[in-house]
């Protein structure tokens, strides 16, 4: 299995209680811890809102492309990554552009994974309207037909429903051969996994062994349609993980870090969060190492090749995170 690990940026108030003016050295520092340790890949969310939409508080969260650069500047191996770039937020030839720049500033380690974008209130708030999922899904589409001409041949022209893109020039290319990787978020089985078994190398869905399951079937559905290789395209899921060595120490992980959230988000919401995030089984990896090996390698199993794992409290306790990399990536590796 392959590790991708998220940084700390706001969005699920995993920055809660630091000053924004400290916000920087704690995501860098992350960053380069693991840029220095067993990890592939770093992450960070594409939204501009924090949960709830709208939020509850004034702690926001950063920008993902801005972040994609400046990783790019401070770090020196770790390749970079969003789960998930939401196709409407930037036009596709000027979003080509500056991914092909991040690409250039981190010396080619940059990955390019989007999706059709969900949260409605982010969109009518900065003015984007939120068009039926068929609108978004066709923006989709003719988003990434428009970013992988442009990292190929250098331009862009399309004349499509959505998008009018008419010799856009994206150069200097991307450092990467045949452009930046692309990823396709989303769980959508009769259009975004149609245009995952089009154009990606890497899928990003459900992670509970019987979603990810119907979703590898769908998509491999998909693959024979279009004349894809099934196996080349790399299926990803996200995990939110809280390890402990004991099954008490998770617990006391967990209230730990429901304890950071409550001044945010209230009593409610806190534990709101921490049963939506880390109480889920069907999306989460808390509990011994031992415990989160063997149900990751129950997905290794079903398909599963690259994992993304979010550590709520890496701003604040890096322990959880620390016994992850010692314990859990060397057996699966």
């Amino acid at each position: 299995m392959r590790f991708g690990m998220f940084v700390p940026q706001g969005w699920s108030h995993d920055l809660a209680g630091i000053h924004p003016a400290a916000h920087w050295d704690v995501m860098k520092g992350l960053a380069q811890h693991a840029d220095a340790g067993p990890w592939e890949s770093i992450w960070v969310n594409d939204h501009f809102h924090a949960l709830p939409t709208p939020p509850p508080d004034e702690t926001g969260t950063h920008e993902a492309w801005s972040l994609m650069a400046a990783f790019g500047a401070v770090t020196g191996r770790v390749r970079l990554g969003q789960v998930c770039t939401c196709i409407g937020f930037r036009n596709p030839a000027y979003l080509a552009k500056v991914a092909a720049t991040c690409d250039i500033v981190s010396g080619g380690r940059l990955e390019m994974c989007v999706g059709a974008g969900w949260d409605e209130a982010e969109w009518t708030a900065y003015g984007y309207g939120f068009p039926p999922a068929r609108d978004r899904l066709g923006m989709l589409e003719e988003g990434v037909a428009i970013m992988r001409q442009a990292w190929t041949t250098g331009r862009a022209t399309l004349r499509g429903k959505h998008y009018q893109v008419e010799d856009a020039i994206v150069r200097p290319l991307p450092l990467q051969d045949g452009g930046i990787p692309l990823w396709i978020a989303g769980q959508g089985e009769k259009v975004t996994l149609r245009i995952a078994a089009r154009y990606a190398r890497y899928t990003n869905f459900d992670g509970s062994p019987e979603g990810f399951a119907r979703k590898s079937a769908v998509l491999a559905r998909h693959c024979r349609d279009v004349g894809t290789d099934f196996d080349a395209i790399v299926r990803s899921t996200v995990y939110y993980v809280m390890a402990g060595s004991t099954e008490s120490e998770v617990e006391e992980r967990i209230a730990a870090h429901r304890a950071r959230l409550a001044p945010v988000l209230g009593e409610d919401g806190a534990e709101a969060f921490v049963q939506r995030f880390l109480r889920n089984g069907s999306v989460a990896s808390c509990g011994t190492p031992e415990q989160i090996v063997e149900r990751l390698e129950g997905m290794q199993r079903r398909g599963l090749a690259y994992g993304i794992f979010v550590f709520p409290g890496a701003a604040h306790d890096r322990s959880s995170l620390e016994l992850f990399e010692r314990e859990v990536i060397p057996a699966l590796s």
